[in-house]
């Protein structure tokens, strides 16, 4: 069981913004921008291009949905998508926002973000992806 299976059962907390029956959205706690976005499948698959076209789809569908929720609860004048992680072995899309393309700099990332303010952008995410 990865580390994104168990914050989607619950067992280890997050700070979700989004979630339906497939697709779960939260907080990165390392992010490289205020309101970076992790957006993962609850069926856990490693490899994002293993996921099947249709659920492929509507992850990608699911994931525009949140970020449409993230322009409107955080400052920016795009979010940006990149598929990385080599690091955890459970698909996810990263959802930035961003001023410039800089902000997709995942060499730098906000060191220890405050609890609190990752609270409040979590609920504007939230309140906006509803």
């Amino acid at each position: 069981m990865t580390i994104f299976s168990k914050i989607i059962a619950g067992e280890i907390p997050s700070y979700k913004v989004a979630e339906n029956d497939e697709f779960f959205a939260f907080l990165d706690i390392n992010p490289v921008n205020w309101g970076h976005t992790l957006v993962v499948p609850k069926q856990e698959t490693d490899y994002i291009f293993d996921i099947d076209d249709e659920r492929l789809g509507r992850m990608a569908q699911f994931a525009k949905r949140v970020a449409h929720a993230i322009g409107k609860a955080v400052p920016c004048r795009k979010v940006g998508m990149a598929v990385i992680g080599l690091e955890v072995p459970h698909a996810h899309i990263h959802l930035v926002p961003m001023e410039k393309e800089g902000d997709m700099d995942f060499s730098r990332k906000i060191s220890d973000p405050d609890p609190a303010r990752m609270e409040e952008i979590r609920s504007a995410i939230a309140a906006a992806s509803e």
